[in-house]
């Protein structure tokens, strides 16, 4: 990547990102965040420069920078990518990390962070904008939304379906076939042996509607 990236976000996951970025060689021109109280301090050696609507760096975002938004919170997430999308005309890049495993024959989309030694295995589909953290599995076939989030340690068995926006605690495992529906929260550590529908949220081991 020539051009050095912009990150939205400079809490834990904008951390994450930089160091992402920092194993691939990409230059971090720096992060932009809404709390006054981080502006003006560094996180390692890059700079927290100012707000993330700030029109004098936001017009950098295109020709001279790319972008990378770094945000847990989805509501916050998609009005920054939405905002990207309307005024810059540009897609946030993915931050894939060095040890992360995705292969050739899988689709990943844009904007998504890769965690380190997480795998996605072939013909897995991964949409937009999702954080899949440290050591996941997305196995064969598997296929998972845009805006979801996948704690550390979870396994996305084969043909498992992950819809978009859903959320997937640690070390939970879906076992294959199975369909997490849009907006659905997993507890950590369960295993969900049966669909579970749009908004809802499971725990348990099997995994049980709460």
């Amino acid at each position: 990547m020539e051009n050095p990236v912009l990150i939205f976000g400079a809490g834990n996951l904008g951390k994450i990102a930089l160091d992402i970025f920092n194993r691939n060689n990409v230059v971090v021109y720096g992060f932009l965040d809404d709390n006054k109280k981080l502006h003006n301090t560094e996180i390692g050696d890059v700079m927290v420069l100012g707000e993330t609507d700030d029109d004098g760096f936001l017009k950098l975002i295109g020709p001279k920078t790319e972008a990378f938004v770094a945000l847990e919170n989805n509501k916050e997430r998609k009005k920054l990518i939405e905002m990207l999308n309307n005024r810059r005309k540009t897609m946030p890049i993915n931050a894939v990390h060095n040890t992360a495993v995705v292969s050739a024959d899988a689709f990943i989309g844009h904007g998504n962070l890769v965690a380190a030694r997480a795998i996605v295995n072939p013909y897995a589909t991964v949409g937009s904008h999702c954080i899949i953290n440290a050591s996941v599995v997305v196995d064969i076939n598997a296929s998972v939304g845009d805006y979801v989030q996948i704690g550390a340690g979870s396994i996305i068995n084969s043909e498992a379906i992950v819809e978009e926006g859903a959320f997937i605690g640690s070390g939970a495992v879906i076992i294959s076939g199975v369909t997490i529906g849009k907006n659905a929260r997993v507890g950590a550590g369960s295993v969900v042996v049966e669909n579970v529908v749009d908004g809802t949220t499971v725990f348990g081991n099997p995994a049980k509607k709460i």
